[in-house]
């Protein structure tokens, strides 16, 4: 496969906010409001990504409170009533707060699993994790979009340097490659059908790839005729 990793394209953990298990409501809503961020992952004692609090989470909890001081509101109480679920706002901590278990992938994934999550588990952002589960960093949709989304001349690098001469060590005049739009159309010859289907294969899965034209042909010795024949057809990436 030829998509990039997680590692890559993460935002890293000294770079990412994260808030202890024990920081309090008031600490993270002041922290969401400055750095403007819509959640933050929560890690324990040991770095461990724990969980994530985001505004939602925020809000639910003032909403509870809100309705249980009107609760008390049916027995006179001054004052009092607003004072305590003030209190109990501010002492309510990012354990209690937190959604759990955070949504993670591992630093070694790649950027089409981490697309597929995202989409399952309708989040906009994973909490990056090695395989202790200590926070590693966060990945949100705009860097895989930042990835997914390139442009034909650098698709067309990628192919070329990496897969065809680098991985398959084709000789440059073997297979002619063009991209447009994103779609890769690969025209020349190659021993076998199998050199041709997984050369086609391979690119698909490139970053930013929406599909491969197979206009490759190859001797197919699989018979020992030395038939010529060919192409393959259109490939597509794996859905994330």
């Amino acid at each position: 496969m030829r998509h990039r990793k997680i590692a890559s394209v993460m935002t890293p953990a000294d770079e990412t906010v994260a808030v202890p298990d024990d920081a309090g409501y008031r600490d993270i809503a002041a922290l969401l409001v400055e750095r403007r961020y819509s959640a933050v992952p929560v890690v324990d004692p040991q770095g461990r990504a724990i969980g994530v609090v985001s505004e939602d989470d925020l809000l639910a909890k003032e909403a509870e409170l809100e309705a249980e001081q009107q609760e008390r509101h049916r027995f006179p109480l001054g004052g009092q009533s607003a004072r305590r679920a003030r209190r109990e706002i501010a002492a309510t901590t990012a354990r209690r707060l937190m959604t759990s278990p955070a949504v993670t992938i591992g630093v070694d994934q790649d950027v089409a699993e981490a697309a597929r999550i995202m989409l399952d588990r309708h989040v906009k952002r994973l909490v990056v994790t090695d395989e202790q589960g200590r926070l590693q960093g966060v990945v949100s949709r705009r860097d895989l979009l930042k990835v997914l989304a390139r442009g034909d001349e650098e698709i067309w690098r990628e192919v070329v340097e990496d897969v065809l001469h680098g991985l398959f060590r084709i000789e440059p005049a073997a297979v002619r490659v063009r991209v447009e739009d994103g779609v890769v159309h690969l025209r020349g010859h190659l021993g076998t059908r199998g050199q041709a289907r997984l050369l086609c294969e391979v690119v698909a899965r490139t970053d930013g790839v929406v599909a491969v034209v197979d206009e490759l042909r190859f001797d197919d010795d699989s018979h020992g005729t030395g038939a010529r024949t060919g192409p393959l057809g259109v490939f597509r990436p794996p859905a994330p």
